[in-house]
Parts: structure tokens; sequence; C-alpha cells
């Protein structure tokens, strides 16, 4: 099963894979679809397993071999990778495991397998856990709402990163994703020039991660926003699309 996704620009383009949050989608990416196309690259789009328009697994997958095999359906060799937050741990994977493949590499508010807890991830996990096992989805997504855009998110931005996550829950709840699986894989393989990004108004846990990516994936940039919370691309377009164009153009 290929993933739902959009792919659009010259197919001799350059092309870059937009990897999303699990609080969003793939329609997470719309502030950056015109920026990258008006720059002249391929954009590609695609929803995981249980999010968005792809349905929920059925058995055993892997969120990595996933996107390879949708890149692989369109011939397309190699790419630039951006993640946000789950889509960046996932890019960790796809950019160690099949490095030549991977010509840059961007990590905005990343998560990392493995990464130990801290005690608002676990206390913000804890709630979300009892919202939805009470049935109040929309009170779960107002929890992701409030606890990942930063400050600069307008009235419309936070309705929309609502409407993603409560989607996402009504799709998954009644599941039992237990076929989900990361593959053993070593940062040190990394060759893609790396961009890791964070932002001031995320939790630690993200903030903590950043500082590890940095300081693992050989050659990788550390920029902080001051200004942003957990999902910058959406909080403040104007800013960031430029801070990605510039690292994509090398």
């Amino acid at each position: 099963m290929l993933l739902a996704h959009d792919l659009e620009g010259p197919a001799d383009a350059e092309t870059v894979v937009l990897l999303h949050s699990s609080v969003c989608d793939r329609r997470m990416w719309e502030p950056q679809r015109d920026p990258l196309l008006a720059a002249g690259y391929r954009v590609l789009r695609a929803d995981f397993r249980g999010f968005g328009d792809t349905p929920y697994p059925a058995g055993p997958y892997n969120n990595a071999e996933d996107v390879l095999a949708l890149l692989d359906s369109y011939g397309i060799g190699q790419f630039a990778l951006v993640g946000a937050s789950y889509g960046g741990r996932v890019s960790q994977e796809i950019a160690a495991r099949w490095p030549h493949r991977v010509t840059a590499l961007a990590l905005v508010c990343a998560a990392r397998r493995d990464q130990a807890p801290t005690e608002a991830i676990a206390a913000f996990a804890e709630q979300e856990e009892k919202l939805v096992e009470a049935g109040d989805l929309a009170g779960a997504a107002a929890l992701n709402v409030a606890t990942f855009l930063g400050p600069r998110a307008d009235a419309a931005t936070r309705e929309r990163v609502a409407a993603m996550q409560l989607h996402n829950f009504e799709v998954q709840v009644g599941g039992a994703d237990v076929g989900r699986s990361d593959t053993d894989h070593d940062l040190g393989a990394v060759t893609a020039r790396t961009l890791v990004v964070s932002g001031a108004h995320d939790l630690d846990f993200f903030l903590q991660t950043a500082e590890y990516l940095a300081a693992h994936t050989p050659g990788a940039r550390h920029t902080g926003l001051d200004w942003a919370g957990h999902l910058p691309n959406l909080e403040d377009p104007a800013a960031l699309n430029p801070l990605l164009l510039e690292f994509l153009r090398g």
C-alpha cells in the first residue's frame, strides 16, 4: 500500500520530501508548498499510516520503508528530507539506513528513538491518554494545540491543527497499533548536510532531543528559534521559510 500523498513540481527538479508531525498530517506543510515550488523544487508530502488520508495499519509496517516505497514508485533516487517532530524521527532512520539517497536533512523540533522522557512530556502523555480513554477526543486535540503551538500561532492556525489532530484520533481510536517497527540505526551513518531546528517555547523533551541530534549527527548545525514552539513552520511561516530555503540551497 502506498501512502496518501501529494507530488508537485517538475519531474526533473530536486525533490524535497516533507514528513509531518504526529499532531498533524501532510496538510501541515501547506505554508511551505508554494515557496518550495517557486524556488524550483519538486515537493512530496505524505501521510503516515493512520494519519490524514492513509488508512490505519492492519499489520506490521515501518514508516521509513513506507516512505522509501513511495519514492521508489516514482523512480526518485536522491532527495532532501524535512521532518517535523515524529516526521523528524522517521527522517533520521531514512538518512541513516539509506545515506546515499539523502542529500540534505532538516530536523524541525524532531523526536528521536530511545530519547528518555522528561516529566513534562510524561505528564502531557498521561493527560492525553485520560482524555482519549474518556472519549473526549476534542479535549485531547485541544490539549495538543495548547501544548505544541507557540505564541506566534494565530487562531486560524490553532483551529487547523485541532482539526488535523482530531481527525487522527478519530482514525486511530479503537485500533491496536502493534505493528509499527523502528529499525535500529546509527546517526553516525548520516552523510547528508543536516540542520537541527528547535523552538525555545517547546517542551524540554524536544529541546534535549535537539541537543542530542546536533551532537551525534556528523556535521549537524543547530539553530534555536527564540520565538517558536513545537510547530514553527505553522506558527510563523514567514520566519521559518527563509531559513529552510537557505539550508536547502546549501
